[in-house]
């Protein structure tokens, strides 16, 4: 079939992905390969000292990403679509959306951002004996319940981002094994929330008193290829509001944009294992066994098909070098100078290589947001050099690249050193990998491991979660997802691979070592300023 025919007869899959700057959809053929694009940019907001997106925001941009794609299937083919084989939705992970009986929220979307839940999560961290992140959901619930928030008492249904779209579309409360990992910990032999966990949170807080139990509030678990619910007649009106799309389309499980980054990176198996990085960063390495021991810098998670992961979860990597970044293009402005910010990356990033392999010792912390891993609450971006440093554009640049990988690769020392974990591939894919070889071979110093950047790597989570909702329908050999990606999707590429050299290695160890000492200095600066 042309694209065309597909669309016309229906056969396309359709993903969408929330992501922290931008909402994109793709739309996918037969053979798994995208073949429309709808986007929507968005920025989150600092509002009563936390950060959200208003539901205002979330539906208009969820309807501007869709009229985005809509917009682009009637140029590339000059059709319109009518109905499709299969929908996914993913979001960014964690977070709180809790609402009440009325189906409205309670407060508003706290997101994966805020780090105001330190003593929720140390405190279930010993409880469950278990690392509880910041960012979970549960730290999130607990945390309003110490602080005595009025709307606790009344919650009905707690969720994620995913979830909340998906419910809103199809009616059904239901997330993704994976995302649903984000939210509390799932056992991987059920495949559902640890229920010893479970019984302990609900012992901790039967004091207070509350009309409900954690499993009356949180959406069933469902793992990848299991039935999602199809799209509603008012889920049909909401997503298109041209009112040419049909209701009836069947959803796989919404996901995380972590699982999501997983499929589209072929790293759901054992011993594989993949890094997102934009915004923020994570690693997610496939384990063959569990962790001997919990830490705190290091999330255990699953993939979309319930395997465990181990997750080292970085709030910042892109967004201080996009800031600098755009200090250059202000400055061709003002010179008169065109400007083509393509341009613009790829030769900042490509001069970063001409740096010296420890910087000249310049150093940079890219803390727009804090950080958890190195002990963080909230942030403030620095850059930061001596006299004697050498102080020149590339060794510039060259700090901002490490900078954007250093937290991520503190995280992943305690897996490779000390669990002494084994890894057969990993694969990038984000922003940070769009300028062709730079951040690969960055991250591939900081991580001492061979990485490995498809072709399709800028599609991102929002095909991920397509070919989950492909596989949901299209299993039609029964293959488990790590078989199917393998032998249906990426038919054995394994993309370009780049093996660090031992100098850049070196020089990474270097800039890390005097990044850590130099730690005293974002917190000075976080203490510095309100």
């Amino acid at each position: 079939m042309t694209a065309r025919q597909t669309i016309e007869s229906g056969k396309a899959v359709l993903g969408i992905e929330f992501g922290s700057t931008r909402i994109k959809a793709v739309l996918i053929d037969e053979e798994n390969k995208p073949i429309a694009q709808g986007s929507h940019e968005w920025e989150n907001q600092l509002v009563d000292g936390l950060w959200t997106y208003s539901i205002e925001a979330i539906l208009h941009g969820l309807q501007d990403c869709y009229a985005s794609l809509r917009a682009d299937v009637r140029k590339q083919y000059d059709t319109e679509i009518e109905t499709l084989a299969a929908i996914g939705v993913s979001a960014m992970m964690h977070g709180y959306m809790a609402f009440g009986a009325d189906d409205e929220i309670l407060v508003p979307f706290r997101t994966w951002r805020n780090t105001n839940t330190a003593k929720a999560a140390a405190t279930l961290s010993e409880l469950f004996a278990y690392n509880i992140p910041l960012r979970w959901s549960i730290s999130h619930l607990y945390q309003a319940i110490l602080d005595h928030e009025a709307h606790v008492p009344h919650i009905k249904y707690l969720t994620t981002l995913a979830g909340y779209i998906h419910w809103r579309l199809t009616g059904k409360k239901v997330l993704g094994v994976g995302d649903a990992s984000g939210m509390l910990p799932v056992d991987p032999e059920t495949k559902t929330y640890a229920k010893a966990m479970v019984e302990k949170f609900d012992e901790l807080t039967a004091p207070y008193g509350y009309g409900w139990r954690l499993t009356d509030i949180l959406p069933d678990v469902l793992n990848a290829g299991e039935e999602a619910g199809c799209l509603t007649e008012a889920g049909a009106k909401l997503l298109d509001v041209s009112g040419h799309l049909a209701q009836g389309i069947p959803f796989c499980p919404p996901e995380g944009d972590a699982g999501t980054g997983m499929v589209a990176t072929n790293a759901v198996k054992q011993r594989t294992g993949n890094v997102s990085a934009g915004t923020s960063s994570f690693s997610m390495i496939v384990l063959e066994k569990d962790l001997s021991k919990p830490y705190e810098p290091i999330d255990i998670v699953t993939t979309p098909d319930g395997s465990l992961v181990a997750m080292a979860h970085c709030n910042n990597c892109t967004s201080d070098i996009n800031a600098w970044v755009h200090i250059f293009k202000e400055y061709q402005e003002m010179m008169g100078i065109s400007v083509d910010m393509n341009e613009i990356y790829t030769r900042l990033f490509n001069k970063a290589l001409e740096g010296d392999a420890d910087c000249g010792g310049l150093m940079a912390y890219n803390y727009v947001s804090g950080e958890p891993i190195t002990g963080l609450a909230d942030g403030r971006p620095l850059f930061v050099r001596s006299a004697n440093d050498k102080f020149n554009l590339a060794n510039f640049m060259r700090a901002h690249l490490y900078a954007s990988v250093g937290v991520l690769k503190i995280g992943n020392d305690i897996l490779f050193q000390e669990e002494h974990i084994k890894v057969d591939r990993i694969t990038g894919h984000g922003g940070l990998f769009k300028t062709k070889g730079v951040g690969q071979r960055i991250l591939a110093a900081a991580l001492n491991s061979p990485i490995s950047v498809m072709e399709t790597a800028g599609e991102g989570g929002a095909w991920g979660i397509a070919l989950l909702a492909s596989f949901a329908v299209n299993n039609r050999d029964g293959e488990n997802l790590a078989d199917y990606l393998e032998h249906k999707v990426f038919a054995g590429n394994a993309g370009v691979e780049i093996v660090p050299t031992a100098a850049d290695v070196e020089g990474f160890n270097q800039y890390i070592e005097r990044y850590k000492a130099g730690l005293g200095i974002e917190e000075a600066a976080v203490r510095c300023k309100s």
